[in-house]
């Protein structure tokens, strides 16, 4: 299956990109053809600009600035995301690339006034996640990186595809077995995926 893998962290040697490299191993290992597309180290360019917004609902000229981005979702049949979560939301990073590429005519067309949503090529989705709160704060402010995954791109994508979320919550109090635990967890999913 081909899979897009969406990393997103600024630090090569951080912890979340081992995480990275586990979840490309354990999808290789699973027979996926991954692509995976590390956003801080190709420069993706996360701002919106003015003349985007402009042009945001003119299909296709809205994608001109994002095509290669837009090609490499259109020919996934797999989303993976693997990024921290940063005061419970997404890095810049990473929303930049769902404001600039998700756009009408990607993943969602408008017909009569009413959305259609048109990534039913991707047919399994998953999320690689650490928090540094833990499991119960993220329940209390009702843990939005988990709904945009389970809800809204899930939404957007073939109804019946599998999703699975992983997340290491309390990075901020982790040990080096925890980290090493959710590595492992994260690898065998992913051979399963």
């Amino acid at each position: 299956m081909r899979t897009l893998l969406l990393y997103s962290h600024p630090v090569e040697s951080s912890y979340g990109a081992s995480l990275c490299e586990q979840t490309r191993l354990g999808l290789q290992q699973a027979g996926h053809q991954v692509d995976c597309c590390d956003l801080y180290a190709e420069g993706f360019t996360p701002v919106l600009t003015r003349h985007e917004r402009l042009i945001y609902h003119d299909v296709p000229i809205n994608r001109q600035n994002v095509e290669s981005y837009v090609e490499r979702l259109k020919n996934a049949e797999a989303l993976v995301l693997v990024t921290p979560i940063w005061h419970f939301g997404f890095p810049a990073m990473l929303k930049g690339f769902f404001d600039r590429v998700f756009l009408p005519g990607v993943s969602f067309e408008l017909h009569d006034e009413r959305m259609r949503y048109v990534l039913q090529h991707i047919r399994k989705l998953a999320a690689v996640t650490t928090y540094g709160a833990d499991r119960s704060k993220a329940f209390l402010v009702g843990d939005p990186p988990r709904k945009v995954v389970t809800r809204v791109i899930r939404a957007q994508i073939h109804p019946l595809a599998k999703t699975v979320y992983l997340a290491h919550y309390g990075m901020n109090r982790s040990t080096d077995a925890t980290r090493r635990k959710f590595l492992s967890k994260v690898r065998s999913q992913m051979e399963k995926f």
